[in-house]
């Protein structure tokens, strides 16, 4: 009996020995926060890529980026310490003994669990290869290539059961070249050779090398979150006092719509007429004259923009004529030191960190495309983003844009037909101008006027709940305390101000059919006795 127990342990010690010796760290240094660098050799871009990390090489140059969400190093301090960290890392990937040799041919849609992977010659992935953690987050793999590593298109590395990016690991003795559409993740590290990324890679990792020229073509690349990365917050949001109530506001200069527009917050001007705006389209207060309120909103907008305009700057996107694009940024205070072009759409990442912050410094005018779009993703809200703009602001027709806008000496001469502005407009200097566009305060401070009186019956309603958000063929609208209002509709309208649907709301929940709906950005109300009792957004998927 007791020899059957020993040999049972024993088996059971064999199984666990990879989940217990492979949950080893290795150590990049600073070379962790470079996404594509070059110990010896110049690093080089053609197409529009998307990166999130620095970029550079400590003996060479590098060529043709666009924006980069990170920091150009060439030949520098930076560079000089990530290639001594870079070559300590290659050393202990190298030094490592291996507990798998495994064939060449990597992919096919086979699983690996945590390991050392020994490969001998050259090496190529084709289709799928899956990395299974079997639940350890702190899980390991290695794999050592004593040749060069190629993919075949559309090859893709999978992770799966806590299988992270930041602890793969890939030394290569040779050339690296992915095939277009490649997903690789892991850190790659060729060895005296080139790394070639192509048009449609996308890399969740690092691209290193210690003597080889880096090239990448029309890729997404972006360093790995996790393993002990830093979690990025951004910088402390600016106090906006009795701005946070205003949606559209100047301190100096007239305020004036034309066009069905719909503003939650408030609007106004401290030295101007504030004209053409439908009270029944604004859920807040319209200050047509200044008065204590506007003077109030002009004494904090200036502290506001005070403050971001000296903040220190992490990052600058050295093309601001280039902005948008796809580009993906991540919580930071960003410089552009010139005059933007916004083209097509902007991504703000908060990497799962809700209470990220974003701070955009533009020393010049800000322009938008027609349909240009600001997406929020990864848990960003637009509460947290902020726009200091030394010009005129231009949001173009049917632009979506989201975070509080502020601008100094400059004119918001045109929020445009069919905008969404999920955030506020405001300028020190300059007159705004609004053209049938839709407008929403986030997060408004309980103590503002406008709360007070368009919210007081919701207050004592305890909320309406409509889901899902976002929809499809459906949407429920859940009034907790039917019996506290009358008259009760939900109107509906579209992203050009038109009401498409107008509802009568009889019970406390309510199912109403949304399959003859496009996709797109909606936004309700909920009107009680002709008196706003909620506003918002719906998504039609």
């Amino acid at each position: 009996m007791k020899t059957k127990l020993l040999i049972s342990f024993t088996a059971i010690l064999v199984f666990l020995l990879p989940n217990i010796n492979f949950g080893q760290v290795i150590n990049l240094g600073t070379a962790a926060d470079f996404v594509l660098f070059s110990s010896n050799g110049a690093v080089g871009n053609s197409g529009i890529s998307h990166l999130t990390g620095n970029v550079g090489t400590n003996n060479g140059s590098s060529t043709a980026f666009g924006n980069v969400n990170g920091i150009m190093h060439d030949a520098d301090g930076a560079s000089g310490q990530c290639a001594a960290d870079l070559l300590i890392a290659y050393n202990q990937l190298n030094s490592t003994i291996p507990t798998f040799f495994i064939s060449s041919l990597l992919g096919n849609g086979d699983t690996l669990v945590a390991g050392v992977y020994s490969i001998s010659a050259a090496a190529t992935l084709n289709l799928d290869l899956t990395l299974d953690a079997q639940n350890s987050p702190n899980a390991v793999f290695i794999f050592q290539i004593q040749g060069s590593l190629s993919t075949n298109a559309s090859s893709k590395i999978k992770l799966i059961n806590q299988a992270k990016a930041c602890n793969v690991f890939w030394k290569v003795e040779g050339l690296v070249s992915m095939a277009s559409g490649t997903t690789m993740r892991g850190t790659v590290i060729a060895n005296n050779a080139a790394i070639n990324l192509n048009t449609g890679d996308t890399l969740e990792g690092r691209a290193l090398s210690t003597a080889g020229a880096v090239t990448v073509d029309g890729i997404l690349a972006y360093t790995p979150i996790g393993c002990g990365s830093p979690v990025l917050s951004g910088p402390i949001a600016p106090a906006l006092g009795a701005a946070a109530c205003y949606a559209i506001f100047s301190t100096d200069g007239a305020v004036s719509n034309s066009g069905i527009t719909f503003l939650t917050g408030d609007v106004g001007t401290n030295n101007g007429l504030t004209t053409g705006f439908d009270p029944l389209n604004v859920t807040g207060t319209i200050h047509p004259i200044p008065d204590g309120s506007t003077a109030a909103c002009a004494a904090d907008l200036l502290n506001a923009y005070n403050y971001v305009n000296t903040l220190p700057y992490d990052i600058e996107l050295l093309y601001p004529a280039q902005f948008g694009n796809n580009l993906v940024l991540t919580p930071h205070t960003y410089l552009m030191n010139a005059a933007a072009t916004f083209t097509d759409t902007l991504y703000l990442n908060a990497q799962g960190n809700t209470d990220a912050v974003f701070v955009i410094q533009i020393n010049g005018a800000l322009t938008t495309s027609t349909y240009s779009k600001v997406s929020l993703i990864n848990g960003t809200q637009s509460k947290n983003v902020y726009w200091k703009v030394e010009g005129a602001v231009s949001i173009n027709n049917y632009s979506i844009f989201c975070g509080t806008i502020i601008t100094n000496n400059g004119a918001l001469g045109a929020l445009n037909t069919g905008v969404v502005l999920d955030g506020r407009a405001l300028t020190t200097t300059g007159a705004i101008t609004t053209t049938a566009m839709t407008a929403v305060a986030t997060m408004i401070p309980g103590n503002c006027a406008s709360v007070g009186i368009e919210y007081v019956e919701l207050k004592d309603v305890k909320s309406a709940v409509l889901f899902p958000n976002p929809f499809t063929s459906s949407i429920t609208v859940k009034i907790n305390d039917f019996s506290k209002i009358a008259n009760v509709e939900l109107r509906l309208y579209n992203s050009f101000g038109s009401e498409i649907m107008n509802e009568n709301i009889i019970k406390e929940s309510t199912i109403l059919e949304t399959i003859s709906l496009s996709s797109g950005m909606y936004f309700y109300r909920i009107m009680s006795d002709n008196h706003t009792i909620q506003s918002g957004r719906l998504i039609a998927e």
